[in-house]
């Protein structure tokens, strides 16, 4: 299976499993927090709302683009990681894997709604960091810009949650003049038929963005598995024809003669020659290759490597010379070699449709079991009045607004932690902070806060242990 004998492949089928058991555990986890409010208004009823939540996961993820899950994959390159050793490789998969399952099993059975976004970027934290205290490595294997992009995504989206919620529940108070929607639902009666008509809007708009979102860590994290059990079958997009990647090279190649290299700083000229010798090599190595089979073993993976440093060698050069009155090229080209880069990351940046259809289908059924737990503490927990459906709406409208902007620009962000903090913030315009029951936000932050520490530390010791014994 993908070039692997018998061994590898029981391992690698078994890392498949264990990737699928995270996305089923992040349904029942995380999504819990999308029905929550409709099960505790009587929109729905729970075993109705947790098969229409699980559907729209499906969707998401099925539809939702594949930016998040490149996003992840860009979090730890693996072209850092992966070398002739492929027990190395099994190594920083099982540390991710298993660091991820632990941590979100436990706090699930404590009934903490932990993110599983938080304890899926600590896990590949630890393991880039761990990868720098091995014995003759150099350089971290992190991209930096991108952890402290997803850093900040994670650390604004529950202030924005919280703060969005209270103001639209300000605002909702001043304008809307039927107070019904904030008064407590009456025990085991069916919402007015335009209450609940909102409120499973809203819950199908957290699932539906929720699927887009966290599934999307899910295709993330599978692809870094196949990626390095198996360079050669995953590390450029066998699907493409390898003209029409030649055809790209030579397009950009052509593109970058016309640089004036006189206006460009030293390190862009060294960036703009280490590009230009990568373009080489890709057009020596794909003349005359009619599919990628045809390439030699070790072309694959040095193949994907080329991709990705022209890619971000040549934006980087780009976004400084835009600055510059004196540009090294016109913008007119500048916007060609743009567009010319978006087509040629398409090469490494993907994801087999049967992988997508994995996830989708682990997080819709995760969705359907082992809800219960979380959805006590968000509808009864945070809280000391019953939910009302202003505070319900009002929540899962802002969360659903913000996970949809995170998705757009490719950043994870935790539905947990948002839809919390928006229900939190419901609760505060509804009564104050003393209507809060400040144990369980407490444990929530508590959680939130040492989700990274945990995993980070974790996984890395994980990785560091198991990558000493397979030597």
């Amino acid at each position: 299976m993908f070039g692997l004998d018998t061994s590898y492949t029981i391992l690698l089928l078994i890392c498949l499993l264990a990737a699928a058991a995270f996305e089923f555990i992040n349904g029942f986890h995380d999504t819990a927090n999308a029905v929550a409010t409709v099960i505790y208004t009587h929109s729905l009823k729970p075993t109705t709302a947790v098969i229409w939540s699980g559907l729209w996961n499906f969707i998401g993820v099925n539809v939702g683009g594949i930016a998040v899950a490149m996003g992840i994959v860009n979090l730890l390159p693996v072209e850092l990681l992966v070398d002739q050793n492929l027990a190395h490789s099994i190594s920083m998969i099982f540390a991710l894997i298993f660091t991820a399952i632990i941590w979100n099993l436990a706090t699930w059975y404590i009934g903490i709604p932990c993110s599983s976004s938080h304890t899926l970027i600590g896990s590949i934290f630890g393991v880039g960091l761990a990868y720098y205290f091995l014995p003759g490595v150099t350089a971290y294997a992190l991209n930096w810009n991108k952890v402290l992009d997803v850093g900040l995504s994670l650390l604004v989206s529950p202030l924005f949650g919280f703060a969005f919620a209270l103001l639209l529940m300000y605002i909702l108070r001043k304008t809307v003049k039927n107070k019904m929607i904030f008064k407590e639902p009456p025990a085991k009666k069916a919402p007015p038929f335009w209450i609940r008509s909102i409120l499973i809007l809203t819950c199908t708009s957290v699932s539906y963005a929720h699927g887009s979102n966290d599934g999307q860590k899910g295709v993330g994290l599978i692809m870094l598995i196949l990626i390095g059990f198996s360079p050669v079958y995953f590390s450029v997009d066998r699907s493409k024809k390898p003209e029409n990647l030649l055809y790209q090279t030579r397009q950009i190649e052509w593109n970058l003669t016309h640089f004036d290299t006189n206006t460009l700083s030293l390190g862009d000229r060294a960036s703009l020659q280490a590009v230009l010798m990568n373009l080489e090599f890709m057009k020596t190595t794909l003349t005359g290759v009619k599919t990628f089979d045809d390439l030699k073993k070790d072309d694959h993976f040095k193949m994907r490597k080329a991709i990705i440093l022209v890619s971000k060698k040549t934006e980087s050069i780009l976004k400084t010379i835009k600055a510059n009155p004196a540009a090294a090229i016109s913008p007119t080209r500048q916007a060609i070699i743009t567009s010319n880069l978006k087509k040629f990351k398409t090469n490494t940046e993907y994801s087999p449709r049967w992988v997508i259809l994995l996830v989708s289908i682990s997080l819709g059924l995760g969705t359907m079991i082992g809800w219960k737990r979380i959805v006590v503490t968000i509808g009864e927990k945070i809280g000391k009045t019953h939910l009302t459906y202003a505070q319900g709406a009002s929540a899962e409208l802002v969360a659903a607004s913000t996970i949809g902007v995170s998705t757009m620009f490719g950043l994870p962000v935790s539905t947990t932690h948002v839809l919390s903090s928006g229900i939190a913030g419901s609760m505060v315009a509804g009564g104050g902070r003393q209507n809060l029951r400040m144990g369980t936000v407490k444990n929530i932050m508590i959680a939130w806060l040492i989700t990274l520490p945990i995993t980070i530390v974790l996984s890395g010791l994980l990785f560091f242990i198991l990558r000493m014994i397979f030597k």
